[in-house]
This record gives structure tokens, C-alpha cells and sequence, in this order.
């Protein structure tokens, strides 16, 4: 472990580090060993999803009085990161599932909790989130599945895209607009249940990796959700989704490092066996250099990492720190992946070593929760003020 990590696990209380030594130990033995497999056949290991969820590995923040844990954001965030050394997919399902379920016991009505709240906890009923649109990305105000008023609840119709745990998901906590003369202000959050009428999955997208995490779309047709089915107001809901992203952005910080750690292990393993020109490839300066770089920026990507999250527990401003991890961590273990692929030479992309697969999730980081545009655009606005 690194010296940075076993700093920041030392501010953790016991019950949290043996949460994320028995997250280790779940990896180890049912992500590493399958992960191959679920990209080769394209599918969500959503047997392996519900196995997490029968050691409670997403219940981590849930409530105690929800059947949760009650524990930090910073365990959390350890606990993806870990996973994420085997599969980033696998541990984002993981985590898309448990912040779902926090939701549905944080917002839902008592019936839906009652229904639906012990589904999700013992995995029968796997959860997502759906903000994303075909046509609206980082643009969460521009989506345009729309919600009207009726009698005794609200229509939905629109369809949602790049939605992780699509593939599977019962239960998805939905944004729609419903006035848009108000803007981002119109927008509300509705349990979508898969089971009931209006609903179509889509096909899950067939992507160059990452399908562990279950991307995909739906549609809503005349879908009818009862009022006890509104989750957050209009109003409510894009302030709600927004205080949210700073997490988000920091826990797939955190799986980039993951990745980056397990790519390094694989490398710097690999040039110490092997041998080129009378001597260990680590040997030759150049090489070595490279994979020295790729340790350096994995430890300045866990100090903002770590930083936004202990933002977070303490209810700091963490806007610009999860910006900041968020933007080096992608941008670096996309770069620093495939130093380490090139260290292997050919056999670095040999489906016997998890670097290209790490590489492919590497570039969908890149991506998921705000685009490294994004965070430019982020950064960039804390050196304009108090400019004219």
C-alpha cells in the first residue's frame, strides 16, 4: 500500500478499513478473476453485482436505520478505488447501484421504500440514475424527457442514454423536465420502475470496453408514475444532482488511480522477469523512467484525490478539488496506462494482463460525470473572478 494511502486510511475508523480490506478480499476473488470473461462476452455481471450486495459492499454510506453501514464518503471512495484495480466497469455498477439505493431511502416515499428499499438491498432489484440523453450530455439543463401533470401523478416520455446498469436496471431515479419556460428550475426526479407499463430497455451500447458497466438507454412512452413516485420536486432535483457531482468526480478519480495501480504492479512485474539485451528490460534507463513518471503522477493523483474527499466528509467546498482530481486523475492514467502497455511491449495488449482493458475505461473516465472539457471550463472559472 502506499505510504499517501495508508495516511489516508489512517484517519478512517476501523469498521471503514475493514470494510475496504473485505472489499479487497471480494475483488480479488470474484471481479479479477472473471473480469476477461465479462468484456470478452459483452455483458453485465449482474451475478457478481448481486454477490457485492450480499456482503453489503453497497451500503457503505446508506443510512444504519436503512440497513446501511452509516460510514464516510472517503470509505466509499477507498472501497471503488480498490475494486477498480480489477475492473473500473465492475466497480462503477457497483457504486451507480449503491448511490441509487441511498436515494431511494433518502427521497422515496414510505410505500416506495417499503416496496422497493429491500429489492435493492439484497440486490434483486439493481438501480441507476438517469440524467444523460442522446442529445444532452454535460448539459444536464437541456434535457427534454418531459413530465405532465395528471390527475393522481405525472406522464413521462423521452429516452435516456449512456446510462450505467441500463442493461439490468428495476428501478431508476429519472429526471425530467417538467416546464421548460422555467429552465433547469423545471426539472424533477421521478422513480422509474422497469416492471411497470411506458418502459423500454434498449440494448446495451456495444462499446471497445468497460461493458461491465452495463451502459445503454431506455425510453418512456406514456409512462405513468404516481405522485408517491417524485423523488425530488421541480426546483429541488438539479440543485440535488448537482451537489452530488462533486463525489462523483472524485470516486472515479479515485478508480483511475486504482487502475494506474494495478497497470504499474503488471508492468513493473513483467520487466523485472523479462530480458532483453543480456540484462532485465526495468534495467534500461528509458523504460524505467517512464514507469517512474507513471508512479509519481499516480501519487499527486491520490493527494487531490484524497483531499476532495476529505472536502466532502467535512462538508467543505469541494467544487474545485473534485475539478482538479478529477481532470489530472483522467488525463494522467489514460497517458500512463499506456506507458505501461508499451513497457510490455505486444504483450502489454494481451488479454492475459488487464492493461488494455484498463486503458479502454481509462478513456470512458474521461467522459463519465463531466469531461475533461468540463473541468477545464470548471478550473477555468476560479481564475475569472473578479475580472471584468
Amino acid at each position: 500500500m502506499s505510504s499517501i494511502t495508508a495516511e489516508f486510511e489512517a484517519t478512517l475508523t476501523q469498521p471503514e478499513r475493514d470494510l475496504i480490506a473485505q472489499g479487497r478480499a471480494f475483488a480479488d476473488a470474484q471481479v479479477g478473476p472473471n473480469a476477461a470473461r465479462w468484456e470478452w462476452e459483452r455483458r453485465h455481471p449482474t451475478e457478481t453485482l448481486r454477490a457485492a450486495c450480499a456482503e453489503r459492499l453497497h451500503t457503505t454510506e446508506l443510512p444504519v436505520q436503512h440497513g446501511g453501514r452509516g460510514m464516510s464518503f472517503s470509505a466509499k471512495l477507498r472501497l471503488c478505488e480498490e475494486i477498480a484495480r480489477h475492473d473500473y466497469a465492475f466497480a462503477f455498477a457497483l457504486v451507480n447501484h449503491a448511490n441509487a439505493t441511498i436515494r431511494l431511502a433518502r427521497d422515496g416515499s414510505p410505500g416506495l421504500i417499503a416496496r422497493l428499499l429491500p429489492r435493492m438491498l439484497s440486490g434483486e432489484v439493481i438501480g441507476c440514475a438517469g440524467l444523460t440523453e442522446p442529445a444532452a450530455g454535460s448539459d444536464f439543463a437541456a434535457i427534454t424527457t418531459s413530465a405532465r401533470k395528471v390527475d393522481g401523478g405525472w406522464v413521462l416520455d423521452g429516452a435516456k442514454a449512456w446510462i450505467g446498469n441500463a442493461a439490468v436496471a428495476g428501478f431508476v431515479a429519472a429526471y425530467a423536465q417538467t416546464d421548460p419556460s422555467q429552465g433547469y428550475r423545471g426539472i424533477g426526479c421521478f422513480a422509474i420502475e422497469a416492471e411497470r407499463p411506458g418502459f423500454h430497455r434498449d440494448p446495451p451500447f456495444a462499446l471497445h470496453g468497460g461493458h461491465a458497466h452495463g451502459a445503454g438507454g431506455f425510453r418512456l412512452e406514456s409512462y405513468f408514475a404516481p405522485d408517491d413516485a417524485v423523488l425530488q420536486l421541480p426546483g429541488d432535483a438539479f440543485k440535488m444532482a448537482l451537489g452530488g457531482i462533486n463525489g462523483a468526480r472524485a470516486y472515479v478519480a479515485a478508480m483511475c488511480c486504482g487502475m494506474l495501480a494495478a497497470s504499474l504492479d503488471t508492468a513493473a512485474s513483467y520487466t523485472n522477469e523479462r530480458r532483453t539485451f543480456g540484462r532485465k528490460v526495468i534495467e534500461h534507463q528509458g523504460l524505467r523512467w517512464k514507469l517512474v513518471d507513471a508512479l509519481t503522477d499516480l501519487e499527486a493523483a491520490r493527494l487531490l484525490t484524497y483531499r476532495a474527499a476529505r472536502l466532502i466528509d467535512h462538508g467543505g467546498d469541494a467544487v474545485l478539488a473534485a475539478a482538479h482530481a478529477k481532470k489530472f486523475a483522467t488525463e494522467m492514467a489514460l497517458a500512463r496506462i499506456a506507458d505501461c502497455v508499451q513497457a510490455m511491449g505486444a504483450n502489454g495488449l494481451r488479454a492475459d494482463y488487464p492493461l488494455a482493458r484498463h486503458l479502454a475505461c481509462a478513456k470512458i473516465a474521461c467522459y463519465t460525470d463531466g469531461t475533461i472539457e468540463m473541468m477545464n471550463e470548471r478550473i477555468g472559472q476560479s481564475l475569472l473572478r473578479g475580472r471584468g
